[in-house]
């Protein structure tokens, strides 16, 4: 069981899917920077493409992605094309040098496009890239999936797909506006074991409006009876300050803190206890699934997607607000989709912000990475450790973490609080804290 400190879990963290963090993003990066960073691939670089979809069939009151409505045909062709261009675009800049051995499709919603405009992409993201083989993973809304799309999954050669579940719960469904049957949850994982797809991950949400303990345990209960290899449990960030759509959720039915922490250990126990293995603060697979594999040979990553067994040492991102990652380099496509349009039609890279990562970001971005991945890392590399140890004091108190020269461990119980212990590396943090969400 883990001990709740509700002091040190007081001040709003990021999720650190990148450092620096998306908060430190800036408009002196853009297309001059990326063009720089893709020359600099060099030919056996393992390189990894992300391909943003921003439509859903319906928009989801508590969802921060940047997505819209796919309620215009003429809308989504539009992007689709440009979409097209721009990885025919890349790929020529890469001019062959990489060697891209992933492909993955998130948004949004992307079974929000046509299924074969999904397959046609597919197809065409690998011929262009030479990505003969590549791990191919999308992200699923069963609301609308139907079997043209697991179709279209199996001849692309699907093999990883994550299903946005949230909860099972009917009246939880409603109060976040995603109101979406266990039925059609159960059938789109049919329809992508029957399409061949060996691991399926369900996107549960802890901390909704009027949710209790036995309606969590009861949604974990249902995604382990139908079968799934990986669930990401997520806190609800309710920041309806930065996304105003939230302000259809009812804050006052939010439950506080400490039942926020009581459900995070919830899942934690009951999920363990069903036989899946912990990931990383909030991610939990099979043992045999690949995450588990790589969890447990130290080869767990994590990056914009979250915990994975990727070890691509690039990614590039296609589509409006995609963020690519290099060693020295994270940066942002246009948000907007009228001047993403624009800059890709003009035969130009379409980023627009972003972050040059100095040396010293680049060890602190190690050391992260590996507290939150492997509870454990070396700061030798890191100028400042005093400051940081003096920072974790309360923590080393609380047994919570300990020090063996320069590497910093946390102890088991430290799971819930290693995004703050994380931070203590963090040297931007400190201001706005509004910006991000709380650490459990």
């Amino acid at each position: 069981m883990w001990t709740y400190h509700p002091d040190l879990l007081a001040t709003p963290v990021p999720r650190y899917t990148s450092y620096p963090t998306a908060a430190e993003f800036g408009e002196g990066v853009g297309s001059a920077e990326m063009a720089a960073a893709l020359e600099r691939v060099e030919p056996d670089t393992e390189v990894s493409l992300y391909l943003h979809i921003p439509f859903c069939r319906e928009i989801c009151w508590y969802c921060g992605c940047n997505t819209g409505a796919a309620n215009r045909a003429a809308r989504l062709d539009a992007y689709l094309a440009r979409l097209s261009e721009e990885i025919d675009g890349v790929a020529r800049r890469l001019a062959g040098r990489g060697k891209v051995g992933r492909i993955a499709f998130g948004g949004g919603s992307p079974n929000a496009i046509a299924p074969h405009a999904f397959l046609q992409l597919a197809e065409q993201a690998k011929a262009a890239f030479g990505a003969t083989a590549p791990v191919l993973s999308v992200e699923v809304d069963p609301r609308g999936f139907d079997g043209a799309w697991a179709e279209a999954m199996a001849k692309a050669g699907v093999s990883r797909a994550s299903l946005g579940v949230q909860t099972f719960d009917a009246g939880l469904q409603a109060a976040i506006g995603r109101v979406q049957p266990r039925e059609d949850i159960a059938a789109t994982v049919g329809l992508l074991r029957g399409a061949g797809v060996e691991s399926i991950n369900f996107d549960l949400m802890y901390g909704l409006p009027g949710q209790t303990d036995d309606a969590l345990a009861a949604s974990i209960a249902e995604s382990v009876a139908m079968g799934a290899d990986r669930l990401a449990v997520f806190g609800y960030a309710h920041v309806p300050h930065l996304i105003p759509r939230q302000r259809r959720i009812d804050a006052g039915a939010l439950p506080d803190a400490a039942a926020r922490f009581g459900q995070a250990a919830l899942a934690h126990d009951a999920l363990t206890g069903a036989g899946y293995d912990p990931i990383g603060f909030d991610h939990f697979a099979r043992p045999g699934d690949a995450i588990a594999v790589a969890a447990r040979e130290g080869r767990l990553r994590r990056n914009f997607q979250g915990f994975t067994e990727d070890e691509a040492e690039v990614l590039i991102g296609l589509g409006a607000s995609a963020i690519s990652e290099f060693p020295d380099l994270l940066v942002q496509n246009e948000k907007n989709a009228g001047r993403w349009h624009m800059a890709v039609s003009s035969g130009r890279l379409a980023a627009a912000r972003g972050v040059r990562r100095s040396s010293d970001d680049q060890w602190r971005a190690a050391v992260i990475e590996e507290l939150l991945c492997q509870g454990q890392a070396d700061l030798a590399g890191i100028s400042g450790r005093a400051a940081i140890a003096l920072r974790l004091a309360r923590f080393a108190a609380l047994n919570l973490v300990r020090w063996e020269g320069s590497v910093l461990l946390l102890a088991p119980e430290a799971l819930p609080y290693a995004r703050v212990i994380a931070s203590a590396v963090d040297q931007y943090r400190g201001a706005a804290p509004t910006r991000f969400s709380s650490a459990v």
